[in-house]
């Protein structure tokens, strides 16, 4: 199987499989600053999975995803590190946190609703591809309906000479945009309001195709409706679309891709350590991990698209650790994460990396955005290296929230430019130390003041 790298066409990309540990580090670095010894761990689980496609089937039944559990503070990247090896895999990923399980109201059979959640992830994905695929096929269709419903009722003596050059003439039009306003009348099929049925075992155990059952009741109907030409092309379209995409295969290969290659990110997993039940109506923390032990231990969770094997989803834990340990949890849970990983809290020279080094890092995003308005935001290195500072000693002072500490200064440093931006008369903005000094010296000096600010 190979699959190439996202944003990249597949002359000038690497296939997936070709790519060392060392590489796919290289590819994460691209986005995600610091922490080399969690993405060591994520690019060698990624790399494992891809030797085990190599395998023969006895054996790949047999080799077991190695499950990593990251420990740190908030953050400092440990979602955005499975999120973008998910990416970069092309892999269906969910970021489901533990702590919502122990809300009233659960039971544990709720823990499979995960896998669920990760299946209509696979068959989003999926359908996006395939719909990339027959996009071009669809709009030719398309163009062909379009061209029927605009030609003119034929006569009886009319050539077929004639009715070919009448549709050419049409179709440039159309093409050139001379036809978008004509007003057209298409054939549209009613969607039905949705129906769920809700009892003590969930919707999804409601295995009930009332649609089967009731072909009348929830088939939709077709009626008539006028629209613009451009509007009618892009519903005609996006019904070829529809036509020329196999549900049936989408669901199949959906299914074998979350069962080869998914990936559940498993967040807060320090708020459910701990064996004490506790009192009051919240289901005990100890129940929690033992709801989630059989997923990730590998079982066969029902959906509504057939039976998923969670034995080959891979599994990265992650949770801050302060107060409980790793060690708090269930020992049979404990034995499922074999890979553990501390992330390092960020520096001020990470912060200072994290504005400008990743491909869409923060600066760029705001001279971005202040580009749409025609203003040229210029930052000096020197600007960069207080906002950086700031955030450091901010998180130093008061709450260590990571990199999610630079959104905040950001947004106070920037406040006056957005808010003047369209009318500003000076459309080059040049951001220097003396000006983030500026908006921030007031709530710097004030402990209290920037405990609550920034």
């Amino acid at each position: 199987m190979v699959i190439y790298l996202p944003g990249q066409s597949s002359k000038e990309s690497v296939a997936l499989d070709e790519l060392t540990p060392r590489e796919i580090v290289q590819q994460l670095d691209k986005h995600v600053i610091g922490q080399a010894e969690a993405k060591k761990a994520v690019a060698i689980a990624l790399r494992n999975r891809i030797r085990r496609q190599k395998l023969d089937s006895e054996m790949a039944e047999e080799v077991m995803p190695k499950n990593i559990l990251m420990m740190g503070p908030t953050g400092v990247g440990k979602t955005e590190v499975a999120r973008r090896l998910a990416k970069l895999a092309n892999s269906p990923f969910i970021k489901i946190e533990a702590t919502k399980f122990t809300e009233v109201g659960y039971v544990g059979r709720d823990v499979d609703s995960m896998i669920r959640d990760l299946v209509e992830v696979a068959i989003d994905m999926l359908r996006e591809e395939k719909l990339d695929q027959v996009a071009e096929r669809a709009e030719v269709n398309a163009e062909e309906r379009m061209l029927d419903i605009l030609m003119p009722p034929l006569k009886e003596d009319e050539e077929s000479e004639s009715i070919e050059r009448t549709r050419e003439k049409l179709r440039a039009q159309l093409r050139d945009g001379k036809l978008d306003d004509r007003m057209v009348e298409i054939d549209v099929r009613e969607r039905n309001m949705p129906v769920e049925i809700v009892t003590n075992t969930g919707v999804e155990e409601m295995d009930i195709n009332l649609r089967d059952m009731l072909p009348g009741l929830f088939g939709g109907k077709n009626r008539r409706r006028k629209m613009r030409v451009t509007e009618g092309l892009d519903y005609l379209i996006s019904e070829e679309e529809q036509k020329l995409v196999d549900m049936d295969q989408i669901t199949r290969q959906a299914i074998e891709r979350v069962e080869q290659s998914g990936i559940i990110f498993l967040d807060e997993m320090d708020k459910i350590a701990g064996r004490e039940g506790g009192r009051g109506p919240d289901v005990s923390r100890e129940g929690v991990q033992r709801d989630i032990l059989p997923i990730v231990e590998g079982t066969t969770v029902n959906t509504r698209y057939g039976m998923i094997r969670t034995d080959h989803i891979l599994f990265v834990a992650a949770g801050a650790f302060h107060v409980s340990k790793p060690s708090d949890l269930i020992p049979e849970l404990q034995g499922r994460f074999p890979i553990r990983v501390e992330m390092k809290a960020l520096t001020t020279e990470d912060f200072f990396r994290i504005l400008t080094e990743p491909k869409n890092a923060l600066i760029k995003q705001y001279a971005a955005l202040m580009d749409t308005e025609g203003i040229r935001l210029k930052f000096s290195n020197d600007a960069i290296s207080e906002i950086a500072a700031v955030a450091s000693q901010v998180n130093e002072d008061t709450e260590n929230i990571g990199a999610r500490r630079l959104h905040t200064i950001m947004e106070r440093v920037l406040e006056e430019i957005s808010f003047e931006g369209p009318d500003l008369k000076k459309k080059t903005v040049n951001i220097d130390a003396a000006y983030v000094n500026e908006r921030l010296a007031e709530i710097s000096r004030d402990q209290d003041l920037s405990r609550y600010i920034l």
